[in-house]
């Protein structure tokens, strides 16, 4: 079993949603097999949640040697 986010592809006037080639192998399966696929959509991402990650980040490597001190406290 693989779980994994993918995005929908159009192919013709269909969608489709790609299986890596290293997955394939894994699971021993090949072109023409069935498998069983469930899909669910994924939540979308706020702008101001992105902000927020990328602040925290910035925040986070800029005081790194304090953190890593308070955390060995």
């Amino acid at each position: 079993m693989i779980q994994d986010t993918r995005k929908i592809i159009k192919v013709g006037s269909s969608g489709a949603v790609t299986i890596p080639a290293k997955e394939m192998r894994r699971l021993g399966v090949t072109y023409g097999d069935e498998v069983k696929a469930t899909f669910e959509p994924v939540a979308k991402v706020s702008s101001e949640t992105v902000e927020l990650v990328a602040l925290t980040q910035k925040l986070i490597r800029r005081h790194q040697k304090a953190l890593k001190n308070l955390s060995q406290r």
